[in-house]
């Protein structure tokens, strides 16, 4: 919906966007999210020229369940958040194919969208991420063209909340709302994992771009990852006393990019070993009965990496039925359960080649400390080696463990999150939250309803009816860990738009 700047502004500040804004942004500050909007439309403004235009946001996502598994084609359970790209955006003048692209504190992107061909001096920046977009929608018959736009992004940049992801998809959608191309979430989604791909350089999963896509809490299933099976569930942990706390280690993501691929290739070795190319078509008891054979072809590290997809791709299944079944307390015992599996199997928690830099250890170990027993739950955030922890801490201890943590980490260094219902839309006055009246069209194009695939989502499953039982570890204390991030690697791609 393109809409004159005034026009627009006017319409943001007499509060007929406030039940959108709220429905994006949940647990935020309404003023400031106004406040936001206009600077960004002043800022296409005084950039591009007045002229109608289309605001555009896509959020930046948290891993929780399934660390490493979506790269082999596994389930993963992930969440969009209330940090997010906004974009002001507007067709080219003229009708050209020149994506032209200003994002607060980076230097002009100017890409000619007539060539469609990876370019080396592209590689690990946002330009790469523009035009592998439009690639991908464009060989597959999908409208593009070109655009201005001035885009500001509160993703925290090297927090695993992957802006890389989300730039991704704010462009994505920026080609959908400008030239109704009727491109799906999931769509959006494989566009943006191959411009990353493709374009930037970085090995990427699907898991980050699909969470930041669909939105909410969704249950993925990649098993075919030309069409993943998907699920959003309806959990407001929230309303159960829980916060969602993303705490920043300061640790370094500096010359890791061969520790975040070395996950992917290990357990592709195990895989190859046994005649397959991903573990997901591995059968577990084939694994575990080849496991002498596989030291010597493989290693020890990569026989427990694959010990790890086993337990962690189950139990991403078992943590969306326990959200969906409203069993909090078990949903939390599964994330402790599974961070233990990260640190022991995955082992992404620090780098062996700097064993004296565990700022993420020293973190896990205090949030075990403050939490254990008490409620809570905590993994890794990322892609491991350095950055973040994820916490779900209740409410009656988030002053204890914010304060505990910014007294090691610095002031600020715990951020409170919230879960965010949509993925990447359109900004109208008519967004609303699913079951909330009119939505404007926009609730179908941000992902899919719960229990069915809508809009192209590929085909639902349901998450309690297949896969075999096995014990989750619910209700264990201890351990932390976990990855947040596509693939090994994902979040070396961050730097490109913090």
């Amino acid at each position: 919906m393109l809409t004159p700047p005034r026009e627009l502004k006017k319409a943001i500040s007499g509060g007929a966007y406030d039940a959108a804004l709220t429905a994006l942004y949940p647990g935020s500050d309404l003023p400031g999210r106004r406040e936001r909007c206009l600077r960004v439309i002043d800022g296409f403004a005084e950039t591009f020229g007045e002229r109608p235009l289309a605001l555009i946001s896509a959020p930046g996502r948290t891993e929780v369940g399934g660390n490493h598994t979506d790269h082999q084609r596994g389930m993963v359970l992930a969440a969009a958040v209330n940090l997010d790209i906004l974009c002001a955006a507007a067709p080219s003048e003229g009708g050209g194919l020149r994506a032209r692209v200003l994002s607060e504190g980076y230097p002009m992107d100017d890409v000619d969208l007539g060539d469609m061909a990876p370019r080396e001096s592209e590689r690990e920046t946002s330009a790469a991420m523009i035009r592998g977009v439009a690639a991908w929608l464009g060989e597959r018959g999908k409208a593009f063209g070109g655009f201005d736009a001035y885009t500001a992004s509160d993703v925290l940049g090297g927090s695993g909340l992957s802006s890389s992801a989300a730039f991704e998809v704010a462009m994505g959608c920026i080609f959908r709302a400008l030239y109704a191309n009727g491109a799906t979430p999931v769509e959006i989604a494989i566009a943006g994992q191959s411009a990353e791909t493709r374009y930037f350089g970085k090995p990427s999963g699907l898991m980050d771009q699909t969470a930041s896509s669909v939105g909410g809490f969704t249950w993925i299933d990649f098993a075919d990852p030309s069409a993943p099976k998907i699920e959003k569930i309806d959990a407001d942990l929230a309303s159960r006393g829980l916060r969602l706390c993303i705490v920043d280690t300061k640790g370094s993501h500096a010359n890791l990019t061969a520790e975040y691929a070395a996950i992917p290739r290990e357990m592709g070795m195990v895989a190859r070993a046994l005649g397959k190319e991903h573990l997901r078509e591995v059968p577990e008891a084939e694994f575990y009965a080849s496991v002498a054979e596989l030291r010597e072809k493989a290693g020890d590290r990569a026989v427990l990496r694959a010990a790890h997809f086993f337990f962690d791709n189950a139990l991403a299944r078992e943590e969306a039925l326990a959200l969906r079944e409203n069993r909090v307390q078990d949903f939390l015992g599964m994330v402790v359960s599974s961070g233990q599996s990260s640190f022991a199997y995955l082992q992404n928690v620090f780098s062996p080649a700097s064993p004296q830099s565990q700022s993420v250890s020293v973190a896990l170990a205090l949030s075990d400390a403050i939490l254990r027993g008490r409620g809570g739950a905590w993994r890794v955030h990322g892609g491991g080696f350095a950055g973040t922890v994820q916490a779900f801490v209740p409410d009656g201890l988030l002053d204890e463990y914010r304060s505990r943590m910014e007294a090691v980490f610095g002031q600020g260094a715990c951020h409170v999150l919230t879960i965010r219902p949509f993925g990447g839309v359109e900004l109208t006055p008519g967004l609303r939250l699913p079951g909330g009246g009119e939505d404007g069209g926009e609730s179908e194009k941000s992902g899919c309803g719960e229990g069915k695939s809508g809009g192209g989502c590929g085909e639902s499953e349901d998450i309690g009816g297949s896969g075999r039982e096995r014990e989750s570890g619910c209700g264990e204390d201890g351990g932390d860990a976990g990855r947040s991030g596509g693939s090994g690697g994902k979040d070396c791609g961050e730097g490109a738009r913090g």
